[in-house]
Order: structure tokens, then C-alpha cells, then sequence
């Protein structure tokens, strides 16, 4: 029994012998391994995306170094286009400053022996530096960056087409704001940034005015809406035409900011009509009854176009959108708005021969002897000129300051001159004006004197001449 305890008494110290022994191995690896870590990264350490289990801070600062040295910016552009500046055309380097060596220190190495199963991931601004001349030039370098591919971006607009205005959308263009452009790449190297989207990151100038802008929009209303209409004035054998391409020059805003139409614009042109086609007080070339050419000079015959309620008129019409054919607003008007506004019927008083002749319709139905004023005195020569027939009155005495004189047709122009019969005179035509001529009317046969009276109307021309 004494042997048999001996024998597990040796055992037993065998046992804790190696008990003894396995502690201190294990002791003496725990201590080793908190030393080993107090330099070298724990395991599953990865440091900016880089497996550093095992390393020293210098070794890890190397293969940090590496990752800096094949650093490439990616940048995209407009239109899916694709530049990359690289870590050499940057000067861009890895400048260790202790932060590896920071993190080794704050990891816990005391508790080595459980990072096997565990991962530790670090994210650290890598220190490094760029040469800035090196990136500013690289930038300038770029293809989006040359003036060959730049196109400035333009503002939507209104155009003028065959249908009306119509807005022209916007360009986008491609060109950059340069100085934005260094900024943003600046930042994407120095915070290790690999891509850049200039588009996305608001790098291209853009226009100012878009399309879809309620202005714009509005503007173009307004401009169609005045546009879109035709007036034909109607000057019997000529017309003229106020369209989109006339309305277009008188547009302009109000202090609302709305369009209408430029007042001194349609009353300028409306005062170009009158000089075209007002013939009011107006020389004229006549031809005569035997075929003569005659410069007409004067009178108050004629058409003239009223000038400010015409304006108002046209204004009135073209806001209105109805298309239409106008006559304009006369102040006076003739018997005919033709080219030939004396017309077909009218009285012709030729002063040199003393002879008047009555048209109805271009027919000479009176060709008569007359009595014209007496030239020889002051103020009594019968005015030559185009004359329209003021009235009409029968029975009428001729007042003046010597004289009393009943008639039976009266028929004035020229304010107080006028075509009357005479019954006190036997005779007419020849000389006698010269001597004993009128006060300045026209002394008519007293049958002539009727038919024209019978045969014409207030407003009808008289055209006299020497």
C-alpha cells in the first residue's frame, strides 16, 4: 500500500508539474503577445480599406504609401463623359504623421488573444500632401476643361416662326465654372475622394432663363395674342395690310411688365397712311376737259385721315383678335377713294377761258360760258383749287357789303364763293370777268345752273384752274 501511494504521489506531481508548466507557457505567450501587439496591428485590423494584421506602423505607413501612389480621380462630365487625374499629375504623396502609429497604441493588446475572431476596421485621413501648381495644371489639362470643347450655355427665348412666337428651349451647353471646378477637385484629392461628378456637384454654368419660366411663358402669350390677328385697311383700288409682321415692331412692356401695343409706334404709323393716302388740301395733277395737264394747287377737297381717333381705332381693332377689313377714321372724306379721288362726277371751272364743265359719271352733261370773279380787284379773283361743294340752297340771297343778289340755286365753295345762276346777266364767257366780273362766285346760265344743281350733291368736287 505504501508503494501504491507512492506511485500517485509521483503522478500527482507529475500532473501538476505539467500544469504548472502549461500555465507559465501560456503566461509567458499571453505576455509575449501583448508585447508583439504593443507594435504591430492586431489581427483582422484593416486600416482605409487595407489588411494590416501583423504590421508595424512602418510597414503599414508603406502599404498606405502605395495605396496614395495609385490613387486615381475619376471625374465625370457632361454627357456621360469619363477624365481621371492620377496621384503623380497631382504630385499627390503619403507624409506620414504618427497617426498609424496612434492607432496601434489604442488598440487594447491585452486582449490580443481574442482578435482572431474579430475584425477591426480604421478609417483615417491619410495624410498627404499634393503639390497645388502639379493639381492646377493637371485640371486645366482636362478636355472638359479646353475651349475647343466649351459651348456657353443660352438662355430659352421667344422666336419669330411662319405660325406666330414660339419659345426656343434652352442650351445647357458645356462650360464649366473653372474656378469651382479647382476647388472641388482640390478637396476630392486632399480627402482621398476617388470620384467626382462635375454635373452632379453643380460645376457647369447654367442658363439663366429655362424654357418652363412663368415670364417667359406669359410673354409669349401676350405676343401671340397681338399678333395674331390681320387688319386690310380698304382704300378701294389699294389696300395695305397690318399683320404680324407690322404688330411686331410696336410691342412693348407696360411698367407691369405685360406686353401691349407702343402708342407712338401705331400713331407713327398711321401718320405714314395719311402721308400716302390723304389727299386733303393736297396739289394734284388734273387733266382737263379738252386734254390739257393741269397742277392743281390746294383746296379743301380730299380725303384726311383723323389722326388720333384713327390711332385709338387700330389700337382698339388689333386687341380685339378680329380679323378684319377697316376703313379708316376720317377727319374728311371725298366722293371717290380711289387713286382718282375727284372721281367720275364733278364740276371743272376752267378761269382762263371762262368755261365750266359738269361730269355725272364721267359724262359732260354742262359745258357752259361763265362769269368768274374780277381778278382786278382785291380780293374778288375766283381762288384756283380743289373745292367740295359746302351746301346746297335754293332761293338764296347773296349779301354783301355794296349788294344784295337773289338766286335760285346756290351752290357755295371755298367758304364764300359758290356756282349760282345769274339771271342779270345777258351774256357770259369771253372777257367779261376782267371788267365786270363777280365778287369771286361764278356766275352760271340760269338752265346750266339747274341741271347742276339737280345732278349734284353736298361734298362733290370743284376743281378750278387758270
Amino acid at each position: 500500500m505504501t508503494e501504491e501511494k507512492a506511485k500517485m504521489s509521483v503522478g500527482k506531481k507529475i500532473v501538476v508539474g505539467l500544469i504548472a508548466a502549461f500555465l507559465v507557457l501560456t503566461v509567458a505567450a499571453y505576455f509575449i503577445g501583448v508585447y508583439y501587439f504593443s507594435n504591430h496591428f492586431l489581427p483582422g485590423s484593416k486600416v482605409n480599406g487595407l489588411n494590416c494584421s501583423y504590421m508595424t506602423a512602418g510597414e503599414a505607413e508603406d502599404l498606405l504609401a502605395q495605396q496614395v501612389g495609385a490613387y486615381v480621380l475619376a471625374i465625370g462630365t457632361r454627357n456621360n463623359g469619363q477624365e481621371s487625374i492620377t496621384a503623380e499629375q497631382a504630385g499627390l504623396v503619403y507624409t506620414p504623421d504618427g497617426s498609424v502609429e496612434k492607432l496601434i497604441k489604442k488598440q487594447d493588446r491585452y486582449k490580443w488573444f481574442m482578435a482572431f475572431s474579430q475584425s477591426s476596421i480604421y478609417e483615417m485621413g491619410a495624410s498627404t500632401t499634393y503639390d497645388k501648381d502639379k493639381l492646377a495644371e493637371a485640371v486645366r489639362g482636362l478636355k472638359c476643361m479646353q475651349k475647343q470643347n466649351t459651348v456657353e450655355p443660352s438662355d430659352a427665348y421667344i422666336a419669330e416662326t411662319e405660325q406666330g412666337f414660339e419659345i426656343v428651349p434652352e442650351n445647357e451647353g458645356a462650360s464649366l465654372r473653372r474656378k469651382a471646378v479647382q476647388k472641388l477637385v482640390a478637396e476630392a484629392v486632399s480627402s482621398g475622394k476617388t470620384v467626382l461628378n462635375l454635373e452632379e456637384e453643380g460645376c457647369y454654368k447654367k442658363p439663366k432663363v429655362y424654357s418652363d419660366d412663368k415670364t417667359l411663358v406669359k410673354n409669349c402669350k401676350q405676343m401671340n395674342k397681338l399678333t395674331d390677328v390681320v387688319i386690310t385697311y380698304d382704300f378701294a383700288d389699294r389696300t395695305e395690310t397690318v399683320d404680324r409682321s407690322v404688330i411686331k415692331n410696336w410691342l412693348v412692356k407696360n411698367k407691369k411688365g405685360n406686353y401691349t401695343l407702343d402708342k407712338e409706334k401705331v400713331a407713327a404709323y398711321v401718320n405714314e397712311l395719311g402721308y400716302k393716302y390723304d389727299t386733303f388740301g393736297c396739289t394734284r395733277t388734273f387733266i382737263t376737259y379738252d386734254g390739257r395737264e393741269k397742277t392743281i394747287p390746294g383746296g379743301d377737297y380730299g380725303w384726311a385721315i383723323d389722326q388720333k381717333a384713327e390711332t385709338e381705332g387700330l389700337i382698339e381693332a388689333i386687341k380685339s383678335g378680329v380679323t378684319q377689313v377697316r376703313e379708316p377714321i376720317y377727319a374728311y372724306s371725298a366722293w371717290s377713294r380711289d387713286t382718282n379721288d375727284i372721281g367720275y362726277t364733278y364740276v371743272e371751272i376752267d378761269l382762263t377761258n371762262q368755261r365750266m364743265v359738269f361730269y355725272l359719271n364721267g359724262d359732260p352733261i354742262v359745258d357752259t360760258p361763265v362769269v368768274t370773279g374780277n381778278p382786278n380787284i382785291p380780293g374778288n379773283a375766283t381762288p384756283p383749287g380743289c373745292y367740295a361743294i359746302d351746301a346746297m340752297m335754293t332761293n338764296y340771297v347773296l349779301k354783301g357789303e355794296d349788294y344784295a343778289a337773289p338766286v335760285t340755286f346756290w351752290m357755295p365753295f371755298a367758304g364764300n364763293v359758290g356756282i349760282h345762276d345769274a339771271t342779270w346777266r345777258s351774256e357770259f364767257g369771253g372777257s367779261i370777268y376782267q371788267f365786270e366780273g363777280s365778287h369771286g362766285c361764278v356766275n352760271t346760265p340760269y338752265d346750266q345752273a339747274e341741271i347742276i344743281y339737280n345732278n349734284i350733291g353736298i361734298g362733290a368736287p370743284v376743281i378750278v384752274y387758270e
